[in-house]
C-alpha cells in the first residue's frame, strides 16, 4: 500500500505588521507629512555690530542648524527671494508641532544678538504667506507653499501672544495622539487575533497529518503480520 503524502502549507508570519503599523500611522493627517518654509522676503531696521562691518544675519530653529542669510548685510533695503536659493528651505513643519525660531546677528565679541525669537506653527500661514514683523528689527514675509487656506495673510507681532492658538495646537495634538495610540491597539489586536488562529489551524493540521500518517503506518504493519502468518 502507497503511503499518504505529507503536503506541509506554507508558514505564515506576522512580519508584515510593522508594515501594517507604518500604512496606518501614514492614513493619519500630518504624522509624516512635512512642509517647508522658505523666505520670501526681508527688510532689517537696524543693526547690533558696534564696528563698522557688514552683519550676518542668520535664522535658526532650536535644534537644527543655522541657516545663513548671505544676501541680508544693509538697514532698511528690501531683500526679496524665489525660494530657490542654495540656503532655502528656512525649515520644515508638521500639522500638529510649532517649532521655536528666531532671526539673530552673529557677534564675534559676545553671543550673539537676537532680532526676535517666536514660535513657527502652521496657523501661521494663509494662503502659504505669513508675515513676521518685529517693531524696530525686522519685518519678514515666510512662505510655505503647501499650507494653504483662505482668508487673509495674518501679522505675527511678537509682542502679542495668542492663547487660543496654542490651545487648538494642544487639542490637534491630543486628537492625533488618540488616533493614533487606538489604531495601535486596534492592529496589534487584530495581529494577535490573526496570528493565535494561524497557529491553532497549523498546529490542528499537523495533528491532523500526524494521526493520518500513524494510521497508514498501523495498516502497513497490520499487512506485514498477516503477510507472515500467511508464510
Amino acid at each position: 500500500m502507497k503511503r499518504a503524502r505529507c503536503v506541509l502549507l506554507p508558514r505564515i508570519s506576522i512580519s508584515r505588521l510593522p508594515l501594517i503599523f507604518y500604512i496606518i500611522l501614514c492614513s493619519v493627517p500630518g504624522i509624516f507629512s512635512t512642509k517647508n518654509v522658505t523666505l520670501g522676503s526681508i527688510q532689517i531696521f537696524k543693526t547690533h555690530e558696534f564696528l563698522p562691518r557688514k552683519p550676518t544675519i542668520y535664522f535658526y530653529c532650536k535644534g537644527e542648524n543655522k541657516i545663513i542669510l548671505p544676501d541680508v548685510k544693509e538697514k532698511h533695503f528690501f531683500y526679496t527671494f524665489k525660494g530657490k536659493e542654495s540656503w532655502q528651505p528656512l525649515t520644515e513643519l508638521t500639522d500638529n508641532k510649532c517649532k521655536r525660531c528666531g532671526l539673530y546677528e552673529m557677534d564675534r565679541i559676545k553671543s550673539d544678538d537676537v532680532f526676535d525669537e517666536w514660535e513657527l506653527c502652521l496657523d501661521d500661514f494663509i494662503d502659504g504667506k505669513s508675515i513676521h514683523f518685529k517693531e524696530k528689527e525686522f519685518n519678514a514675509t515666510f512662505i510655505c507653499g503647501q499650507c494653504r487656506a483662505g482668508g487673509v495673510v495674518p501679522v505675527v507681532d511678537s509682542g502679542v501672544t495668542s492663547s487660543s492658538k496654542s490651545g487648538s495646537v494642544d487639542k490637534k495634538m491630543n486628537v492625533v495622539l488618540v488616533i493614533v495610540i487606538s489604531a495601535l491597539v486596534s492592529a496589534i489586536a487584530a495581529a494577535g487575533t490573526v496570528g493565535a488562529h494561524k497557529y491553532w489551524q497549523k498546529r490542528k493540521r499537523e495533528q491532523d497529518q500526524a494521526r493520518f500518517l500513524k494510521l497508514f503506518e498501523d495498516g502497513d504493519d497490520i499487512e506485514d503480520e498477516l503477510g507472515l502468518e500467511q508464510i
